[in-house]
């Protein structure tokens, strides 16, 4: 009779697979904007970057465009209508067909907060967001 052998795998351990050698850069954490708009925020980021100088005026090194996905530490759930979900769906779509631009649900939801939170932030009572709920 042949001997037998074992037929797991053998897999690499928890250290070998996060094994970061030394001397190796994390990336930089990406800072969240509190209550501003998306395109306000950029618009100073982008010209920055387009000068390759940063507000200091030193040089800026251009870091990989980042997925768009990040770890939250906080959860909320939110539920909505089956034509609500339709309409966030075909918008992400939409974003990726016609401006190519790739966003999950949760990101276009985070980025409309933060449009609304501005928007109510500066315009207070005659904000987009007291407007709509005084509607209902």
């Amino acid at each position: 009779m042949a001997s037998q052998r074992s037929r797991r795998v053998t897999l690499p351990g928890a250290d070998e697979l996060f094994f970061r050698p030394s001397g190796a850069e994390e990336a930089p954490e990406e800072t969240e904007r509190q209550y501003t708009a998306p395109e306000q925020g950029r618009k100073t980021e982008t010209s920055a970057r387009s000068k390759g100088k940063g507000a200091s005026g030193t040089k800026v090194r251009q870091a990989p465009k980042p997925s768009g996905r990040q770890r939250h530490d906080e959860k909320i759930t939110v539920y909505i209508s089956g034509p609500e979900l339709l309409a966030l769906e075909q918008t992400r779509l939409s974003l990726r067909a016609e401006h190519g631009l790739a966003a999950d649900r949760g990101r276009l939801v985070r980025e409309a907060v933060a449009v609304l939170l501005a928007d109510f932030e500066e315009h207070g009572s005659s904000s987009m967001l007291v407007r709509r709920l005084r509607e209902e």
